[in-house]
């Protein structure tokens, strides 16, 4: 997702900003990876932590609060989020084979943005709370309700787990349309649900 502050372990900690060695490149919509349904991961260990390592550079040189790893071409049911990453003491949160428990029934609208889809920033309805079970990234068995942003871009990122954009989300065509032709992007790439 295209930006509060929540405890982690450091296990998976790298520097913050922009300034970042090489790391995975961002899949942009109308890429097939980003429509292929996650994996769920059976083992957490060393390999999966380098790679939610690599995503949080990717992340972090993007400019961005949440990446999923379809994001980034690996097929595997890992989020990383950081809704603070200008503030190096906060660690971010690494969500492992994330599954929705319970969401609240009252709704918000709020423009989201997605790192898949550079410059494009529309309003989406979604459940203002969710509650969520998962791993972490020790493989710890972890629970956590969220409301606000952190509810939103939990969401926003476990929709790409199912090969779900945020743009299959909006409801104003109008400006939906315009926005992807604005930048460059076909309206046809865009799978729409309800």
């Amino acid at each position: 997702m295209a930006r509060q502050s929540e405890r982690q372990s450091s296990a998976v900690m790298v520097p913050k900003g922009q300034d970042q060695p090489e790391s995975p490149r961002i899949h942009t919509l109308g890429a097939r990876e980003l429509r292929q349904p996650a994996k769920r991961i059976s083992k957490v260990n060393e390999s999966v932590r380098e790679l939610a390592r690599e995503m949080l550079r990717s992340m972090y040189s993007a400019q961005g609060i949440g990446l999923a790893a379809p994001q980034v071409g690996v097929h595997q049911q890992l989020l990383v989020i950081d809704l603070d990453p200008e503030e190096a003491s906060n660690p971010p949160l690494v969500l492992i084979n994330p599954e929705v428990v319970a969401t609240s029934g009252a709704l918000d609208t709020y423009e989201e943005g997605c790192l898949s889809i550079p410059g494009v920033y529309l309003n989406v309805v979604r459940p203002s709370q969710v509650d969520i079970k998962y791993r972490d990234e020790l493989g710890r068995p972890q629970r956590r309700k969220a409301d606000g942003l952190m509810a939103r871009c939990i969401l926003h990122e476990m929709d790409h787990l199912n090969g779900v954009l945020f743009v299959d989300r909006v409801t104003d065509e109008l400006s939906l349309s315009g926005e992807l032709e604005r930048l460059g992007f076909n309206r046809n790439d865009v799978h729409t649900v309800s």
